[in-house]
This record gives C-alpha cells, structure tokens and sequence, in this order.
C-alpha cells in the first residue's frame, strides 16, 4: 500500500506565553480525504492549535509542514491562500454588514475595484449547500440569531474553497436537521479530497463523523486512534487523566405529581410561534425543552422571564399568578426566576469587566447583597466560584481573560447569587469541555436537590434524557408531547422532534 504524504504535520511544536505552555512538544498529523476529530478540555491546547494551523499565531518552536514543504504563515489571510481556512467557536462576523459581505469580504473577488455579481452568487450557493437559503444575502447579521450566524459563518468558510477546513464547534448553537445537513456537506468534502478538523465537545457528533481522533491534554497532543477503536469512558479517561464513570449524576426520585408546582404556564401563545404552551414544574424537578431548532422551545423561556412582548397566556409562581411579566420583575425575590441566555458573550456578560463586576449585573436595582459590606460580598461570590470550581486568579480579573467554560460558571454565579426559586437556561452547556459540562450537570442537580424548579431547554439529546426528569418535546410552536420516565428515550426525542409517531398531547401528560 502506498505511504500518502500527510497534508499537514506538526513536529516538535510548542507555543508559549510567558510562563504558560499552551503547547508543548507537539507532534500530529493528518491527512487529505479524512475527517479528523480533536478532542480535549478546555485549556487542553485545542484553541491554540487550530490558531496556529491557521496563522493567527506563530509557533514559538517546532516546524509545521504543508504537503512535507515546510511553512510559516504570515496571518490568516496567507493561510487562506495555501487552503488552510478555521471557522472558530467565538463567531467572528462583522455585524454592521450584510450576510453577503461577510462571506465574501473573507475572499474579495472584484472588478474594477467593485465586489462581483458572481461573487455574490457563489455565497448564495454556499449557503444553499448548507439548507440555509433562507438567510437573505442583504440580511443585517445583527438581525440574525445564533443558530443563523454560525450557519453563516461555515458559509463563509466554505466559500474560501479550503484544503483543510478546521471547524471550532461548528454545529453547538444548530439544531438536529441543521447539524445532519452540516455532516452531509462536511462528508462531501472529503470525499473530495478536503482534510477536516472537528472539534467538538458533544460526543455522539464525533462518533457519527469522524475517521481519526486525537486526544490533547494539559497543551500536549496524547494519543491519535482510528474512530471506534476506543470506547466512550476511554476518550474521557484520556481527556483527563483519569477514570470518569458517569458524566451526569444519578437521578433523583421522582417528584410526586401532588406536589404545588413551583412555574406553571397556561395557554402561552406569542405572535404565530407559540400556541397555547401549558406545562407545569414542581420544587426539584429539571423540566426539559426539546426539539429541532426554532420550534418555539426557546421563546418559552423568553417569555417566562420577560423579553417578549404581547404574549397572551398565564403564569404563575409558587401559586401566585405572576402578571406584566418584565426581566426587573422576574429577577425580585418576591419571583425569583433567573435566566441563563444561549449567548454568554453578547447576552450573558461583559468581557471587559471583572469577574466581579459581572457577577454583580444580575443583582442591579435589588437590595441585600449589592448594599452590603464590601468585604461580604466578595467573600459571597468567592464562595460561589468555589462551590463552582472555577480557576481564576483574582475577582478583579477581566471575565475575557477565562477560558469559555469557566465564563459560563461565572455566568450561572452570578444569578445564584441573587438565591433563585426557578432558574430557566438556553442551552448552558454549548461549546463546553466535558469535565465542566459533568461539573454543571452536577450543580443542577444540586440545585434540584435543594428545591429549584430548573427548566433546561437543550439541543443536546444526551442532557435532556440523562439529566432531566421530564422533557416538553416541540414541533411548529406547540408542546408534541411530554417524555418522562421509561419513555424519555433518544429515539421517542427524535421521533416527536421531527413531528412523527403517536403524539401525546400535552393536556395528557401534565
């Protein structure tokens, strides 16, 4: 059998800042027509790697060679020109322009000093090739939502035309018939001949994509293994350095259904996408909301704590009806709903500020905690980063400088705390390592165990059947049916999502 030269090969490559090896000694490979998973925690080396593999960074030793020549790239721009192109995770989409010239500013083809027609053309076939047609060329991305922007992104960085096309959780914020549609695109081009790299934290992804996957740990690269070859729990084990044999916490016992709901939501309907929704939560249940993206499920949430308005329908909480529903209102300790959005870095916090300033934002025009001793309070929200094992140095460090997953548990602090009775999340999970999403898994459970009504809305198949009690299923706006128990499986998920097999309405099973 002939020895093919890899596509790319790292040798002896380390990167460093200051004191912190990002990379250490790194050796890899890999190659043309295959579809290449990277694995590891956050910190593990992943990001540094792809910014390497893609000239945003320079290594600070070792050699890269593209085709066995060897190749140091300038910028992104010159790693574009030699095919080595990265969607990464953190979307990088200039708002203020329209989905066309994001995609084709990233390669400007012109005439006469002008961006050309076909250009244009050929971004509107990307898109298409993806099933997202239905995003506008002259869309403001501003106005688009997450799922859409990350469609947008691949998009663009499918029109670069890549040899090696590197994807950052690429699919975190898409729903189950956008990611299928993604993998049928990605199969193609390797079939084509095009080498990628996928990193992704969800692992039924990489098993039903992948054909090689390598492990990093700690900024080095621990082992590269054909897809299938290791099971499950051995992946984890590799990520880090240690057994883990259960990422989601044992269920509780089962809530029992005379219990005085803490949220119940009556008849909520919003503007044609949501229809008479109706659903109760109990004290130390977590209720999940599933179904393939723009069902509705996300809206819920929206409106439960206050975003939307002109919704028609009743809430109440703890068996007080909960009327002119606003975020401020949702937030007092006479509600105390808390809400974890779907995008930490726009909606969620401020990069720029501290740790503390940040977890101070939820708590803005309530009294207690925000008017106590200064001393008190920092001793209060060092507590709470502990009890979420989060590393940082001091509170007065900028949130930006934290790794994605330790940003996310400064984001579910600083709403526990302000103590919350219902605490609703938009996918808090995505884009996050698997050791912090064991670790997030667990405080909810926790908080379930301590009489919180969590209402998790997932686009991970794996968190709603694992991790949740009961699970409202939705198709077109409206609650499909509700899982519970033996019948909270994948498949029954799956089946209710795309609107197929007996439907269990959900007058039936509250």
């Amino acid at each position: 059998m002939t020895q093919t030269t890899p596509l790319i090969t790292l040798s002896g490559i380390s990167k460093t800042y200051g004191a912190v090896k990002a990379l250490r000694d790194v050796d890899f490979a890999c190659e043309a027509g295959t579809i290449h998973a990277i694995l590891g925690e956050n910190g593990a080396g992943k990001s540094t790697l792809m910014k390497l593999l893609s000239g945003v960074i320079s290594p600070s030793a070792g050699e890269m060679r593209l085709d066995g020549k060897p190749v140091r790239f300038s910028g992104t721009r010159d790693a574009a020109d030699h095919g080595v192109v990265c969607m990464f995770q953190e979307l990088s989409l200039m708002p203020a322009l329209t989905v066309g010239d994001n995609i084709v500013l990233s390669r400007p083809k012109s005439r006469f000093g002008l961006l050309s027609r076909s250009a244009y053309r050929q971004a509107a076939a990307c898109l298409a090739l993806i099933g997202a047609e239905r995003i506008a060329l002259d869309s403001p991305v501003n106005e688009l939502t997450l799922a859409e922007r990350q469609l947008v992104e691949i998009a663009k960085a499918l029109y670069q035309k890549p040899r090696l096309l590197i994807l950052d959780e690429a699919t975190s914020a898409l729903g189950a018939d956008a990611v299928e549609k993604v993998f049928s695109v990605i199969r193609s081009l390797r079939d084509e001949g095009t080498c990628i790299l996928f990193i992704s934290h969800r692992f039924h992804e990489v098993h039903a994509l992948a054909d090689r996957i390598s492990v990093f740990r700690n900024g080095g690269h621990v082992k590269t293994f054909p897809a299938g070859s290791i099971d499950h729990e051995g992946i984890v084990a590799l990520m880090i350095g240690q057994s883990m044999e259960q990422l989601f916490p044992a269920k509780r016992p089962e809530i029992a259904a005379d219990v005085a709901p803490m949220l119940s939501v009556r008849n909520l309907s919003w503007a044609g996408e949501l229809h008479d929704i109706s659903f109760d939560v109990r004290p130390g249940e977590i209720y999940g909301l599933g179904g393939l993206e723009g069902q509705g499920q996300q809206r819920v949430l929206e409106a439960v704590f206050g975003t939307l308005s002109g919704c028609t329908g009743s809430l109440e909480i703890a068996g007080k009806a909960y009327d002119h529903r606003s975020p401020f209102r949702s937030k007092a300790e006479e509600i105390g709903i808390a809400f974890i959005p779907e995008d930490r870095k726009t909606e969620g916090m401020i990069p720029s500020l501290s740790i503390e300033d940040n977890m101070r934002l939820a708590g803005l025009g309530r009294d207690g905690l925000l008017h106590t001793d200064n001393h008190v309070r920092e001793a209060h929200y060092e507590a709470l980063l502990h009890r979420m094992d989060l590393v940082y140095g001091k509170l007065s460090d900028p949130v930006a400088s934290l790794s994605g997953g330790n940003q996310q548990k400064v984001l579910l602090a600083k709403w526990l705390a302000l103590n919350p009775r219902c605490i609703l999340l938009l996918d808090p999970t995505r884009g996050i390592d698997v050791k912090t999403k064991a670790q997030i898994y667990q405080l909810l459970s926790d908080l379930a165990g301590s009489g919180v009504a969590v209402v998790l809305q997932s686009t991970d198949y794996e968190e709603l059947v694992h991790l949740c009690d009961r699970v409202a299923v939705f198709y077109q706006g409206r609650i499909a049916r509700e899982l519970s128990a033996e019948t909270l499986t994948p498949e029954n998920l799956i089946s209710a999502a795309m609107g197929l097999g007996s439907s269990h309405h959900q007058g039936e099973a509250a």
